[in-house]
């Protein structure tokens, strides 16, 4: 009951209330632009698929040769040659065939897709740090620095492109674009850089290839061995003719005949490498060589084969400088930010000392 109130002020106050013509306020709502993940962003000459799960080098129709040349030979081999070869000598020759195949092929891909041991590059704010320090003495950056690793002078050379000083053993691959932390070589059969993160993988692919070769090559000349005692050399090489086998026997012997060289050749040469613990890049132009003086000499060779082998190839990830996470969105820490950011390149230097007796 409304006292002393007039009739048109009590139409007024139910037309306020009036839930049916009120409508709601509409808040703008405000797309989300998804943030770039590193990967994404990369400034190197590489390739990544898989949202940056897989990472390989740009040139990749050499690695795509290496994979066609052992799943055909392979395949030739278990298609053809396998059966006869297990009723006839042992079932383990597949069996050994097919362990050995599935190895080489994982650390085939392990090595061609895996990060090698890319150094981030400096940022912004450590490049201009750089600058800072240096500007007193000269408008460019020193081309090198000298650190002392168990008591060999070792340079470290200032990288253009990465605005960083090389900590030691690191190169800068011309073809990816990138440093990398104790750059062995960059190899187009596995389509990547060999690195530090990868070289155990690689090795192992090598060293596995060559067995698989010789297993493969082996077996099928005792295939056509058995054939020949059986009917006498000419009618089995005239049935192997005659059937659907001389295409695979042939092709199987030559790609195996001329592969088995380079590659166990290939493999004894990185045994004599992690042996002395050097790399391709430090051989090919004489890093360590007694020509350059009597007193120069590897300071990163433990003194033993053994010690040697065991720091090739079991170094820890865990001490690796280069796990960038290049999966993670731009602007989130990852493993390399971590690290001290002090005064330009320094952070790296400083974590090699550490570093340096391995």
């Amino acid at each position: 009951m409304h006292l002393g109130l007039p009739e048109s002020m009590r139409d007024c106050e139910y037309s306020q209330i009036n839930t049916r013509t009120s409508t709601p306020m509409e808040i703008p709502y405000k797309k989300k632009t998804p943030k770039k993940r590193k990967w994404e962003s990369f400034p190197g000459r590489n390739k990544f698929y898989c949202n940056g799960r897989i990472m390989m080098a740009r040139q990749t129709g050499v690695f795509y040769l290496t994979l066609v040349l052992i799943l055909v030979t392979c395949g030739l081999f278990f298609t053809f040659d396998c059966p006869f070869l297990a009723l006839e000598l042992s079932p383990a020759i597949p069996v050994v065939g097919g362990a050995l195949f599935l190895f080489v092929l994982g650390t085939l891909l392990r090595t061609s897709f895996s990060d090698p041991g890319v150094l981030p590059r400096a940022t912004a704010d450590e490049t201009a740090d750089l600058e800072r320090q240096i500007a007193p003495a000269t408008d460019r950056p020193p081309r090198t620095r000298e650190v002392v690793i168990n008591g060999q002078t070792v340079k470290l050379k200032y990288c253009f492109t990465c605005k960083i000083f090389r900590p030691p053993r690191t190169s800068h691959c011309s073809l990816c674009d990138n440093c990398v932390e104790r750059f062995d070589h960059h190899c187009p059969w596995v389509g990547n850089c060999v690195g530090r993160r990868n070289y155990r993988f690689f090795y192992m692919f090598i060293l596995s290839l060559s067995f698989l070769t010789i297993f493969i090559f082996a077996f099928v000349i005792t295939h056509v061995i058995i054939r020949s005692h059986r009917t006498g050399f000419l009618n089995a090489l005239k049935d192997t003719l005659l059937s659907l086998t001389p295409g695979a026997t042939v092709l199987e012997v030559v790609v195996c005949f001329f592969s088995v060289w380079s590659i166990v050749g290939l493999s004894g040469f990185h045994t004599y490498l992690i042996s002395s613990n050097q790399t391709t890049n430090e051989d090919i132009k004489g890093s360590w060589s007694s020509k350059r003086g009597k007193d120069n000499y590897n300071p990163y060779s433990h003194g033993n084969i053994f010690t040697n082998c065991c720091v090739g190839m079991c170094w820890s990830d865990r001490l690796v400088l280069t796990m960038t996470h290049l999966r993670q969105q731009i602007g989130c820490s990852g493993r390399d930010d971590h690290l001290p950011r002090t005064s330009g390149d320094s952070w790296i230097v400083s974590a090699f000392w550490s570093l340096a007796a391995a």
